[in-house]
């Protein structure tokens, strides 16, 4: 009953946290460090169909899981991520603010907003590095791209990051089910074949992907057919 709630939530969650990243104007790899951690490594854990509420960690945010509840865990991988990326991270009360106008089932006070910082830690066992990041690994390969190529400088890095948003959304590809190299050199073929114009496609961007990161071909046609589905016929 919870896995199905929880696969139907995702969506909704997910679009929460990214909507919240523009209202607080975060940079992009302060919002998708965040995405990694709930999308990627919290949220797993509670759509899985061995899942007990609570499970090994008591604590009231997570018996039972609201909706509400998970949209405060969405705000604090926020929170966490702008203090591992900026000099200047955003202040709780800046997130208790936002959480107070978007949260619209239960109001969380800054010491909620304490508790759940440890209990997402827990559940992520204080693993909070941000190297394995497909925005990362999308943001080099993009610049590695405009070196070797003056086509590069046609490639839309936006269009990347709006692809990036659309695969958390959509829920269907994600660093569980493909390594976060596959996925960012995915997303650089996807925008390079939607922003480049056709005239123009005289660099073999697939096979340049491919050496650079040591991808597989099959699995990276794979992600951009998949992208290009969502991105055509979002239906």
């Amino acid at each position: 009953m919870w896995k199905e709630r929880a696969l139907a939530l995702r969506p909704c969650l997910l679009e929460f946290l990214i909507e919240s990243a523009q209202l607080l104007e975060v940079s992009p790899i302060v919002k998708y460090t965040a995405l990694s951690f709930f999308a990627d490594r919290f949220y797993p854990r509670f759509s899985s169909s061995r899942f007990k509420e609570g499970g090994d960690i008591a604590n009231w945010l997570l018996q039972p899981l609201r909706e509400s509840n998970l949209q405060l865990f969405a705000l604090v991988s926020l929170w966490i991520s702008s203090k591992i990326h900026s000099s200047r991270p955003l202040s709780i009360n800046c997130f208790k603010s936002l959480g107070d106008k978007v949260i619209k089932e239960q109001h969380f006070t800054n010491r909620d907003f304490l508790e759940a910082e440890v209990v997402l830690m827990q559940v992520l066992n204080f693993e909070i590095g941000a190297v394995d990041i497909a925005f990362t690994f999308l943001e080099e390969l993009f610049h590695q791209l405009r070196e070797v190529a003056k086509i590069g400088d046609l490639v839309n890095f936006e269009a990347c990051m709006d692809i990036m948003d659309i695969l958390y959304e959509k829920g269907e590809i994600s660093t569980e089910h493909c390594s976060s190299h596959s996925l960012a050199a995915s997303t650089l073929v996807a925008s390079y074949v939607i922003t480049v114009p056709k005239q123009r496609w005289e660099f073999p961007i697939l096979p340049w992907v491919r050496f650079v990161t040591g991808c597989k071909e099959d699995d990276i046609l794979e992600i951009v057919r998949e992208i290009l589905k969502h991105v055509f016929d979002p239906s």
